[in-house]
Order: structure tokens, then C-alpha cells, then sequence
């Protein structure tokens, strides 16, 4: 990563809206990594953390003894929320995070679990808000064990929260074991991803029948156990929590409001898949109605189930990806044995990213030549690394973003409908994108400038789980609604930009209010995709009527009075009643 002093100075609080060549200059430099660790007891002032201005952060007194404590400058994915510095630990042990809990508690500090940081949300830190006695307890250098019982019935792999999806995933092959439905970072936290109902493009093909162990839903839904640090009444305290307690399913797609040190999950048979790439389909095609003739988003989810449309902006031919079921490799098909083999999409070519650094720099009219760069980048690199047709292990095939891929902003969620209104969904809705994009462009603005991507995944379905289960994850945007049993998958329509582009966030709001009042009938509803933007008002995550209404009746409707939002609330204030586990943002979401 570049290093921040080569990158735009900040107040320590500060929002970072990119300019200037910021993305382009840090989207493709590197491991992903927070810079500039330095030890408390070390600091004479922060000039090499941020700006030279930036009075130290007060050091925390009488920090518990034996965890590691240190500042260091904090970036999520998109760098919408940069910090000069905060304080960050290492604790090494559950007990250590205990200890972490109560001495917060005694001295007035927040602590928020600290994983990849690839997500876009305030759930972690909030742009605007004091961190003078915020610490950030790193999950990835320690708590990171795996271990996988092959023998169980069902099979499980126990891990520690800052285990990665990709670590879990690769102990789990040595035991031929996996899981099916994969996030494309492999890079991820379990416990990040499980606190953002982190989920794959997955749908069974039209017959394909279930497999043990495996859930076409979010991850959340293999949870058999988990441990976390709740009050006891006394103090915070370690507990264990079954499937069946339904103390457990808030718990199970938390947004950070819990802190896990560990989860147990089901796992079922290793699977070997194959992903076949198409760009010459136009997208009118491709998202044709329903019943259409011709190679159409619904015709693949029938024949194969699993797949992803990435279409550009400007652009004819979206890049579609579809996954399915291959025992045996193709004769046509090429092998993989490790997971990103798309490299193009990590090393652009230099006329991709100065036409970035041009975007940020206050070029935005460049969104169509930069959009056919990408398709050419994409079609030409399928080609050059052969990797149109690919063929290996499930985590082979689905981890694609790697820290180095391009970092955008982005906005959308999930229409939960009948399996049968696929077509209609998507066909609605690249419809209504392509107009509006249309009616900016003939007015000379250029709003958005990343692509439109659209995958289904399944609901968190009762029958997947393994043990005896109290419920599906609460406030998951993947729970069924048990007065609607017909509607059994998720369509995820995410748009992405640069940030820092005129007029985004206008136009993400004007999409989101358009897909809650168009998805809103006897055919679907609309949920956001936690991990994402939403609440557009000015900014994401600022419009107070969805937040503190229309977010919350998403999780009332059609779902039992006794697990619903106001049940999760009740929860997440009783097992953190002090709200250390807490910020300013989900003080306002999770009252």
C-alpha cells in the first residue's frame, strides 16, 4: 500500500471524498495493509501519521497488561473513511479480549473488532466522530485459529474471528471439505463477514438437489456454535451459545454490535466447480425479460445456478460469469489450483489507471472511455491468461478480489422475490439504470462511472442447517419470510464509482428510493446489503428516515413478533447493556 505520507494529509477525523488521483494513486500499489504502527510509550508526536498539525491521541490509562497497544492510521476499502490515527490492539486470547471488555467499561472507551477492513460502512469507525477513546482490537494477527472436525456429524471447522475465508476454506480442502457459496474476497474476516451476512452468487440449477453441510443462503446460516464476550450481570464474560438458543440469532449477522472470538460452522462435501466467462452477450439480451429467447441471466441460473453479471458503464457487453456443478474437468475447461486468476483485473494497464487518476481529478466526462477500457481490459485478459473457461475447487473458482483490485464505492442491496421473477427484477432495473444514465450523459454529467453488478444468491433457508436450529439469522438480508415461503432467492443489484465523482451520491439515492418503492408489492421487498451503501441522503448512511424506520420495518414485516428487529435491539442491549461495543452511527441504527 502507499505509504501515507505519500498520500492526501487528513485530520485524524477526517472523511476522505478521493481527489486528485488518491484511488488511482493507491488502488493497485500492493498488500493492503495500515501503515505506520507505532507503539504507545513511543509516540513524541503523529507528523508521520497524518498531519504534521495533529496533536498525539491521549494514551489510554492503565491499558491491560500484556495486550499489545499501538496507533496507526485506519482506511476502509473504498478510502471513504481515512484516519490519520487511532488506537489499535492485539489481543492474543479470547480472555485477552475479556480483559480488553472490562477495562473499557471501567474507563469509558468503545472497542470495535478490527478485521480486513474491506467494507464501505461507519459499522467499524465513523467518518466524522471522536476516536480519542475508541481502540480498534485487531482479530486477524492472533485470533486466527482453525481447526476442522472432519468427523462430526455434520462435519464443522471451528475458528477464530480473525481467521480469513481463505485459511478457513483451505483447511477445510484438506479434509475434502468446502463450502459452495463463496464472497469473492478471500481475504475477509469470519467473523467480518459473518457480521455482514457475507454471501456468494449461488443458486441450485434447475434440479440440482442439496448437499449436506452446504447453504445457498449467507454464511451466517452455517453457524452451528459461537463464542462471545457478553455481560454476565457482574462483568463481560465469555459464553458459548448453541444453535438452538434463541439467544443466538441475533448474534449470527450482528453488524459489529457483539463481539465473537469465535464460531463454529457446518461444512459439507468439497466441491469442484467450473466458471465460464462470456463477453460477447449485449445486455439487452442478457437481461431480456422473462421467457425470452436468447442467452439470458435466467436461462443460466436455470441450467447451471450459480451467476455474475459485471457490466461496465457505457458499455454493449457485460462480462458474465456462471458457475456449476463439474465433478470432472471438462475437456475444454483450464484447471486451477489457486484461488484470483483473473490478474488483469489486479494489474490494469496504464491507460486504465491514468484514466482513473483523470476521473478523481475532475474529469468525470472521461466515464465512457473509461468504461470501454475496462471491457477491453477484462475481454483481452480473459483471453491473454486463459481464463474463460476455468475449472478446480469451489475457493479456486469463487475468490477473485484481492486487496490490489480497484477499489470503488458502492451503492444498492437486495430484492428478495420468487425464483420465478428473476428475469423481471433485472429486466426492471437495468432498464430504469440504462435510462437515467442516458438522461445525465445528454445533459453532460457523468454520475456514475464503475459498474453495475448483479448476482442471486439463495434465503437462509431453515432446512440447510444441520443441528437442531432456534431460527434463521435475524436481521440477516437473506432471512425468509415465513408468510411468503414462494420467496426463496436474493438478486443483489450493486452499482459502483469512483469516489469522489460529482454527483454519486445523488444519483445512488435516487436509486435507492426508486428500488424501495419499486420493489415494494406482492412480488418482492427491498433490503440493503449491510456491507454496502445505503441511507443515501448527502452522504451514504445519512438519510434518517430509513435508518431509524423504513431499515427497521424490513425486519418486521412478515416475520414473527418474537425475532424480529425490536427482539435483535433487545438482545445487542443485553449482552452489551453498556455499549462498548458500540459508535456513534449504530447508536443511531441499533438504539
Amino acid at each position: 500500500m502507499t505509504s501515507f505520507d505519500e498520500q492526501p494529509r487528513l485530520s485524524r477525523r477526517g472523511f476522505l471524498a478521493a481527489g486528485a488521483g488518491a484511488v488511482a494513486a493507491g488502488a493497485f500499489a500492493g498488500a493492503w495493509t495500515p501503515a505506520f504502527a507505532v507503539p504507545a510509550g513511543s509516540l513524541g508526536s503523529l507528523g508521520s501519521l497524518g498531519s504534521g498539525s495533529t496533536a498525539p491521541l491521549p494514551t489510554p490509562p492503565d491499558f491491560p497488561e500484556g495486550i499489545e497497544l499501538f496507533q496507526q492510521a485506519y482506511e476502509n476499502w473504498s478510502k471513504e473513511i481515512v484516519l490519520d490515527a487511532t488506537w489499535v490492539c492485539s489481543p492474543k486470547t479470547p480472555d485477552d479480549v475479556v480483559r480488553l471488555a472490562n477495562w473499557a467499561h471501567e474507563n469509558g472507551y468503545k472497542v470495535r473488532p478490527r478485521g480486513a477492513m474491506h467494507g464501505w460502512t461507519p459499522l467499524t469507525v465513523v467518518h466524522d466522530s471522536n476516536v480519542e477513546k475508541v481502540i480498534l482490537a485487531d482479530t486477524m494477527s492472533h485470533l486466527d485459529s482453525v481447526e476442522v472436525n472432519p468427523s462430526g456429524s455434520p462435519a464443522t471447522v471451528t475458528a477464530g474471528a480473525g481467521a480469513s475465508l481463505q485459511s478457513i476454506c483451505t483447511e477445510l480442502e484438506e479434509h475434502n471439505l468446502g463450502w459452495a457459496n463463496l464472497p469473492a474476497p478471500g481475504e475477509l474476516s469470519i467473523a467480518g463477514a459473518l457480521a455482514v451476512d457475507a454471501h456468494g452468487a449461488a443458486l441450485p440449477a434447475d434440479g440440482e438437489a442439496p448437499v449436506p453441510g452446504h447453504t445457498f443462503g449467507s454464511l451466517s446460516n452455517l453457524i452451528t456454535e459461537l463464542t462471545a464476550v457478553v455481560w454476565d450481570g457482574e462483568k463481560y464474560a465469555l459464553r458459548t451459545y448453541l444453535r438452538d438458543d434463541p439467544a443466538i440469532t441475533p448474534m449470527l449477522t450482528n453488524l459489529g454490535r457483539c463481539f465473537l472470538t469465535s464460531v463454529t460452522m457446518q461444512a459439507g462435501p468439497n466441491v469442484r466447480q467450473r466458471c465460464q466467462s462470456y463477453t460477447d452477450i449485449p445486455w439487452e439480451e442478457l437481461f431480456a425479460p422473462k421467457g425470452t429467447d436468447g442467452r439470458t441471466f435466467e436461462k443460466f441460473v436455470a441450467e447451471s445456478g450459480g451467476a455474475e453479471a459485471i457490466w461496465y458503464p457505457f458499455t454493449e457487453k457485460p462480462w458474465m460469469k456462471v458457475w456449476s456443478v463439474a465433478p470432472t474437468k471438462p475437456p475444454q475447461s483450464k484447471e486451477v489450483k489457486k484461488p484470483y486468476n483473473y490478474t488483469f483485473s489486479d494489474n490494469l494497464p496504464e491507460f486504465i489507471t491514468d484514466m482513473l487518476g483523470a476521473i478523481t481529478s475532475g474529469n468525470p466526462s472521461i466515464a465512457p472511455a473509461f468504461g470501454r477500457g475496462m471491457y477491453a481490459a477484462t475481454s483481452d485478459g480473459l483471453t491473454l491468461t486463459n481464463t474463460r473457461d476455468i475449472w478446480g475447487w469451489s475457493k479456486d473458482v469463487q475468490f477473485y478480489i484481492k486487496a490490489t483490485t480497484m477499489r470503488l464505492t458502492e451503492g444498492g442491496g437486495a430484492v428478495i422475490t420468487s425464483r420465478a421473477n428473476i428475469a423481471t427484477v433485472i429486466y426492471d432495473f437495468t432498464q430504469w439504470f440504462n435510462e437515467r444514465v442516458e438522461f445525465y450523459r445528454s445533459q453532460g454529467k457523468y454520475p456514475l462511472n464503475g459498474p453495475v453488478e448483479i448476482r442471486c444468491c439463495g434465503l437462509d433457508q431453515p432446512a440447510d442447517v444441520q443441528v437442531p436450529s432456534a431460527g434463521p439469522p435475524t436481521i440477516s438480508a437473506v432471512r425468509p419470510r415465513p408468510d411468503r415461503p414462494d420467496w426463496d432467492v436474493a438478486i443483489w443489484l450493486n452499482v459502483l464509482g469512483v469516489p469522489g465523482t460529482p454527483g454519486m451520491f445523488e444519483f445512488y439515492q435516487e436509486m435507492e428510493q426508486w428500488m424501495r418503492q419499486h420493489y415494494n408489492d406482492d412480488n418482492a421487498t427491498f433490503r440493503p446489503e449491510w456491507s454496502k451503501g445505503w441511507a443515501f441522503g448527502p452522504d451514504p448512511y445519512t438519510d434518517p428516515d430509513i435508518i431509524a424506520n423504513k431499515m427497521p420495518a424490513t425486519y418486521r414485516e412478515g416475520v414473527p413478533g418474537s425475532e424480529n428487529w425490536d427482539t435483535a435491539l433487545a438482545r445487542f442491549n443485553e449482552i452489551d447493556p453498556h455499549r462498548i461495543f458500540s459508535n456513534d452511527f449504530m447508536d443511531q441504527l441499533l438504539p
